[in-house]
């Protein structure tokens, strides 16, 4: 049987509730709509961790935040500051630079490269050892941006996480250097393409399209004018327009309107490069042997709750829905009925399990995802029912089921817990509540949840021992940190 290709795409900071083909009547994502009704669409899909590195970590190694120890966004490891081109590194002592300059000095100037990963299995590669070639376009955001890793040999990233979104500052020529004038969006889709248009023909291919949309920033000169201003109109009714959330930061009606109009503009502007992507793969003949896969590495509040941000747009910590569910769009015309909605509940950290399954290998002790390959065989996985899926950001954890959620603030609270059935917006916190019944399922979930991470977690790497504030980390955690300072402190 003929391998399928792969072509993952990863949104920077997505909410579920962003495209068409799940309500939104506002935002224009035709070719994310025109995807759902080709594929599958998972309804209730979520983050192993409400930010972007160690979502990205356990997305590729299968394993959660506290087994890998990456447990923040990962400020500092990017790269060596020797790979910085010796032009923008004189921007960078220039004390009269633009500002365009200021965010790559803050995160590059006296860098060295962290392999945060090293010791890990990545899914990529088990593909790359079953004979696909292996391509990234876009962001790695895992450390060492300038080298190749975990299987792939094309290798078109840049240099840190988020970045501007006309200044960007990408790998070129063993060096990076910052592009003037480039949308990296269209970056990106371009390095895509280009690796479609050079593989091995012989070879199956396994491609991650890793845009930074619609991560901030989101002002107007940050974004094509053509997609901006789409949403000049748009009342913005499809998001909550509530008063700022307690732990959270201020702002005014007029900001909210403006951030949702750049992130409105940042999803339309990467769904018509996925949809050059989609076309391309179809020109080629390629569209009925690949398995398209459409998610996010985390998700987004945009006023959601009064927090425009995902986990960390607020202190503590945050796991509402809006931060931890994420879109989960698979086509494969082989097999996957267009239109067909997955069932139950799945987690980012079953995708390693799953391209494990499909390439023959079963994975050992120590993965806590299971895979749902039959979807490749034309059947709809049953997913999670009266199971549970389970999140961590640092010392915050999560354990949610179909009717409930409840959260754990270690060392101590403020804790919290959730009747989905009653309050699916997860307005109304219960953890205080008389209820016997409730307070049975509080005192079930909490046991339940010590459970499953006393099974999973590494001692050396545990996030509740982990001094994490949402603002980054330095460094590797446990013994491989050496007793140096992991977190940036708030």
């Amino acid at each position: 049987m003929k391998k399928p290709n792969i072509v993952m795409v990863m949104a920077d900071d997505m909410g579920y509730w962003s495209m068409g083909c799940v309500g939104n009547r506002e935002i224009r994502t035709p070719n994310l709509d025109s995807l759902a009704g080709e594929g599958m669409l998972f309804p209730d899909c979520f983050c192993a961790s409400p930010v972007c590195s160690p979502a990205r970590a356990s997305v590729l190694c299968g394993k959660m935040p506290s087994q890998h120890g990456v447990h923040d966004w990962i400020s500092k490891g990017h790269i060596d500051y020797s790979q910085v081109s010796p032009e923008l590194q004189a921007k960078h002592r220039d004390p009269n630079a633009s500002w365009e300059y200021e965010w790559s000095k803050k995160q590059l100037e006296g860098d060295h490269a962290i392999r945060y990963l090293d010791g890990f299995r990545a899914y990529t590669e088990i593909l790359a050892e079953n004979g696909y070639t292996c391509g990234l376009s876009g962001k790695w955001h895992l450390g060492d941006a300038a080298h190749p890793q975990k299987g792939f040999s094309y290798w078109k990233t840049i240099a840190m996480g988020g970045d501007n979104y006309y200044y960007p500052v990408v790998l070129k020529d063993g060096q990076f250097d910052m592009l003037r004038g480039t949308y990296i969006t269209d970056y990106i889709t371009e390095n895509a393409l280009r690796f479609l248009e050079d593989r091995e023909e012989d070879k199956p291919f396994y491609l991650s399209v890793h845009y930074t949309a619609p991560h901030a920033p989101w002002d107007e000169h940050h974004h094509p004018a053509e997609f901006y201003h789409l949403y000049d109109d748009c009342a913005f009714t499809e998001t909550p327009d509530v008063p700022p959330h307690k732990w959270g930061g201020s702002y005014t009606p007029e900001q909210r309107k403006l951030w949702l109009k750049g992130y409105y503009a940042a999803v339309s502007a990467m769904d018509a490069g996925i949809g050059r992507i989609i076309r391309d793969l179809k020109e080629r003949g390629l569209w009925e042997d690949t398995i398209f896969i459409f998610t996010a590495d985390n998700g987004m509040s945009m006023g959601h709750h009064g927090i425009f941000g995902k986990g960390n747009g607020t202190f503590p910590m945050n796991m509402y829905d809006t931060a931890v569910k994420v879109p989960l769009i698979i086509s494969y015309p082989r097999a996957i009925q267009g239109g067909s909605v997955a069932k139950g509940l799945y987690c980012h950290y079953d995708i390693m399990p799953t391209i494990a399954g499909m390439m023959g290998e079963t994975l050992g002790e120590g993965y806590p995802g299971r895979s749902f390959q039959e979807i490749f065989e034309g059947k709809i996985p049953e997913g999670r029912e009266s199971i549970v899926v389970f999140d961590e950001y640092g010392p915050v954890r999560m354990i949610r089921n179909t009717e409930y959620k409840y959260i754990h603030r270690y060392p101590y609270g403020e804790h919290e817990f959730y009747d989905l059935k009653a309050d699916p917006d997860e307005n109304t916190n219960l953890i205080g509540t008389e209820d016997p019944q409730l307070q049975a399922v509080i005192a079930r979930m909490k046991v339940q949840l010590e459970e499953w991470f006393n099974r999973y977690t590494d001692p050396d790497k545990d996030g509740t021992k982990q001094a994490v504030y949402g603002v980054g980390q330095l460094d590797m955690v446990g013994a491989k940190g050496e007793g140096r300072q992991a977190f940036v402190k708030k």
